[in-house]
């Protein structure tokens, strides 16, 4: 079977790679003549675990192609898929001003019947949005040229996407096209192989499956933040809530962790983009509205803690964060917790010293060189009067005490993910604070 995806962000490249894998003939299309360039080199512009070694084995298998005009491939392929970007407007809502022209890509050059899939995260009734497109550059042309139209909704965790891709839990189709069915489920076959997990919906429960699904997510992150606030307040320990309540089988363990707050590309702008249907639809999400409203609060609470550890005063204080990415693997700093935290620091006139293991690249394209990136943990601790661990990645779990007993100014640590023990630290003479 041949494909195109056009869109190299993190789900075109991943989905591309990992059809091509399975012996799909891909190629991936971008108007941005340098990336495409700089893949066809080799040179990934995202970090993903396997992704680099995954690209370059079907690139030289001949699996894996690149190209910067839908146009000129289309002839070539089965399956069109569209996963550019989706990024919300001023109001929230999801812009769709690539889709659609994508959609009108398709409907100018199609010559025979081929299938449009939106792997994108967009608002429910985008598919029919889609279809119309389709026909009305369908009919400019004089043509009644058959085509499909479905809804693919991807479900990648940035840092184990190609895990999720090549062994999914599930598979969202969404179409009314018995024959898009058979198509997609042959394509999928070899995924399905250890056991059945396709579903196949409309095209408009597909479309929200999606947002649903990062929404609960984000309910339960959020909804633990505040269980752990409240157990700071009555003295109870919210690592021991967290099993009590993920032992129950109807709750389950997952997203159950408090924390500082989530962030990325997909939870806060799908849980602002549902928000926004359902004011377009005359309801209000209230539970969503209220998850956003605690996750914004919560990307503050380390600054509270560590301005009531000083007492309010932090001016020409140095503090080290560990972690910048929003995530431990990956690279991706948007909407991070690390950003807020940066700017309440400077404007309360901090030294920021920092270092992540792969996001500093990124970050440094936001904050610029307002904060000094560090080598390695053990230099960003040098002379600090705290430090704030941000994300929880594997170097920073079992960090030298002695070293930073030796290294630091103050024996401050502020812990936003819980992976420290209290009483270790204070063994070793270090002010611990955690969530909850």
């Amino acid at each position: 079977m041949n494909i195109a995806i056009v869109g190299t962000g993190y789900v075109g490249l991943v989905s591309g790679a990992c059809f091509a894998e399975m012996g799909v003939n891909v190629v991936c299309v971008d108007i941005n003549a340098t990336k495409i360039e700089q893949l066809r080199q080799g040179i990934i512009p995202i970090y993903e675990p396997g992704l680099e070694e995954m690209v370059a084995r079907n690139q030289n298998a001949g699996r894996l192609t690149f190209a910067t005009d839908l146009g000129e491939v289309i002839d070539g392929v089965d399956i069109v898929f569209s996963a550019v970007g989706t990024p919300p407007d001023a109001e929230g809502a999801a812009d769709l001003s690539q889709v659609l022209e994508v959609a009108r890509t398709f409907g100018r050059h199609i010559n025979r019947y081929t299938m449009l899939v939106t792997k994108s995260t967009v608002p429910v009734g985008t598919a029919h949005r889609v279809t119309e497109v389709v026909r009305e550059e369908l009919q400019r042309r004089g043509e009644d040229i058959p085509f499909d139209v479905a809804s693919n909704p991807e479900f990648l965790k940035e840092g184990a996407a190609i895990k999720d891709f090549m062994t999914p839990d599930r598979v969202i189709v969404g179409t009314e096209s018995d024959r898009a069915r058979k198509i997609m489920a042959r394509l999928y076959k070899p995924f399905m192989l250890s056991g059945e997990r396709m579903i196949f919906t409309d095209t408009a429960s597909a479309e929200m499956i999606k947002y649903a699904a990062n929404s609960m997510l984000a309910t339960r992150i959020s909804f633990m933040n505040d269980i752990a606030n409240l157990c700071e307040k009555v003295g109870a320990n919210v690592n021991m809530v967290r099993k009590g309540i993920g032992a129950d089988t109807r709750i389950g363990r997952k997203f159950l962790y408090p924390g500082c707050g989530y962030g990325g590309s997909c939870f806060p702008k799908d849980v602002r983009a549902l928000i926004k249907t359902a004011e377009q639809n005359g309801c209000r999400m209230r539970v969503l509205e209220a998850v956003e409203q605690v996750n914004e609060e919560q990307k503050g609470i380390l600054f509270e803690k560590l301005s009531r550890h000083y007492e309010g005063d932090l001016r020409g204080k140095t503090i080290t964060l560990w972690g910048l990415a929003f995530k431990p693997e990956t690279d991706d700093v948007r909407e991070a917790p690390s950003l807020v935290l940066i700017e309440k620091l400077i404007a309360a006139g901090c030294r920021i010293k920092a270092y992540d293991p792969v996001a500093m690249p990124s970050a440094e394209a936001v904050v610029g060189d307002r904060i000094t990136y560090c080598r390695d943990m053990y230099d960003a601790a040098i002379d600090s009067d705290a430090i704030i661990l941000i994300t929880e990645w594997k170097e920073f779990r079992m960090p030298s005490l002695s070293v930073l007993e030796r290294t630091m100014r103050h024996r401050v640590i502020l812990d936003g993910r819980n992976i420290y023990d209290s009483e270790e630290m204070a063994e070793h003479g270090f002010t611990y604070y955690k969530i909850g």
